[in-house]
């Protein structure tokens, strides 16, 4: 099986990977673990203009891998230490759109995310990520609380 671990770094990704590991014993085979974060791009327009033109394409991309790479940290520290074999990715773009994306292109059979817990009127205002897979993806998703 295929899963996608998709984090952000926060305290509820690192919760979402310590209730996966403590349940893959819930899985006939072990599974191939794909751990996922993706950054947001900085906005389209003058501020990504500038940031090309002050520091360089080449700056922007290493911004983007060192951010990530450090929301990845976390959550590769705890699989390594429970001795779970995964691979990991990080992408740039819409949240949602790229988890998508990712899943369709790796063949993923389930999506397993965190979820902040913000309540309805928070979601309604801000939007969640969790919320926004459930409605959009055609795979099982499972979201930690």
């Amino acid at each position: 099986m295929n899963i996608l671990l998709a984090v952000d770094g926060s305290e509820y990704s690192i919760k979402c990977v310590k209730f996966l590991v403590q349940h893959f014993s819930w899985l006939r085979d072990k599974p191939a673990l794909h751990l996922l974060h993706v950054k947001l791009p900085i906005p389209k327009g003058l501020a990504l203009a500038q940031a090309h033109a002050i520091i360089g394409s080449n700056a922007v991309e290493a911004y983007y891998q060192e951010e990530s790479e450090a929301e990845l940290a976390p959550a590769q520290a705890l699989l390594k230490s429970h001795d779970v074999p995964f691979k990991s990715a990080w992408l740039v773009g819409d949240v949602c759109e790229q988890i998508n994306a990712y899943a369709a292109e790796h063949q993923i059979e389930l999506i397993v995310m965190g979820s902040h817990g913000h309540g309805a009127l928070k979601n309604l205002l801000l939007g969640s990520v969790a919320t926004k897979i459930l409605a959009g993806s055609r795979l099982p998703v499972l979201v930690v609380r």
